[in-house]
């Protein structure tokens, strides 16, 4: 009997093949497409699903995305901090609810077009690996995936470079339903973050101070909703050299800006850790990515006091964000995550 896997099904190229992959493997292939309400427009999956010859079902899945991912997107930026919503959204939409639905409908496991692999020991302990793509591996994304949302995960893209995805669609005449790539805030269709939060959100901080690190006014800012840690445009603030915001001062609504040099720091604050298999010993060695596109860098990570982590790194880091995740890596392997405080 064949095997059944749901394959989360975006209408881009990435999914797409992800599906075609796991047919060729011989899995009965259905397909679960997932609706945000925040969507320019539906996309043509009735293309897809006559291309693939599979079954598509749609779930309305507006309320919960609403709730988890936007809710918090809006309420981080509100504490003066920059959140990353895949971060949250592939734990609690795609293998929360997501999952819960492919299992409802009978399949082992749901399948997603990320470029990460996995790796399964003989007692079942499931193992995260970058994706062989080093440009477009998406592991960062999954760091919150616990043992058993990854037990029932697949990526058939992992061992796939993005290039050679798009050649085997073109050789096989797939066209994608939705030809942009995704993006990190995918909810977020035209303008900008702050623009957004301001249609949505009542209580926002007003215009304030921007000071330098003694405290000295500089100029003022528009509101801290529209600036993060790093952030060099849109300050307006004359100098010798360019200004950069170090911090966002939400107690006394001050936005604190330094030259490039201060932006960076040997060490930050982590919460809300998720370790992939049993926590480590400590003191861990470790390369942690501070964002998406951070290379990453050695560090050395403890355990601090109320449930935080410390990590220290080698070299000092520009732009650490409160927010942002901190993923930990020993070579190839995701081994947990966090997010900077």
């Amino acid at each position: 009997m064949k095997t059944t896997t749901a394959v989360a099904i975006s209408g881009g190229v990435d999914s797409l093949m992800a599906a075609h992959l796991l047919k060729n493997q011989g899995h009965r292939v259905i397909g679960l497409h997932f609706i945000t309400g925040y969507e320019r427009q539906a996309a043509p999956i009735e293309s897809v699903a006559d291309q693939l010859g599979i079954e598509i079902h749609l779930l309305n899945l507006r309320s919960e995305f609403s709730t988890a991912v936007v809710d918090h997107f809006i309420r981080t930026y509100r504490e003066g901090k920059t959140p990353n919503p895949c971060l949250v959204c592939n734990p609690v939409i795609k293998f929360g609810h997501l999952l819960e639905a492919a299992r409802n409908l009978g399949a082992r496991r749901l399948a997603t077009g990320h470029y990460a692999r996995l790796r399964s020991d003989g007692d079942g302990t499931v193992h995260l690996l970058r994706g062989a793509d080093a440009v477009k591996d998406q592991s960062y994304f999954l760091a919150f995936l616990d043992q058993r949302r990854l037990s029932r995960a697949c990526f058939p893209l992992g061992d796939y470079r993005k290039s050679e995805v798009k050649a085997m669609a073109a050789a096989e005449g797939y066209r994608p339903a939705v030809t942009s790539e995704s993006q990190d805030v995918c909810f977020i269709k035209a303008g900008s973050y702050s623009g957004f939060i301001e249609r949505l959100a009542t209580d926002l901080p007003e215009a304030g101070d921007i000071v330098d690190r003694q405290g000295r006014v500089l100029g003022r800012h528009q509101g801290l909703h529209r600036y993060t840690v790093g952030q060099r445009r849109g300050l307006n603030c004359p100098a010798a050299e360019p200004y950069y915001v170090l911090r966002l001062d939400t107690g006394n609504n001050r936005l604190v800006v330094g030259f490039k040099q201060e932006t960076f720091s040997r060490q930050c604050r982590v919460s809300q850790v998720n370790w992939i298999q049993q926590p480590p010993r400590m003191p861990l060695q470790a390369h942690t990515r501070l964002r998406y596109r951070h290379k990453g860098a050695p560090s050395t990570i403890e355990q601090g006091r109320r449930g935080q982590w410390i990590v220290r790194f080698d070299e000092p880091q520009a732009a650490i964000t409160p927010g942002q995740g901190a993923v930990f890596y020993r070579n190839d392997e995701v081994i947990g995550g966090g997010i900077i405080q």
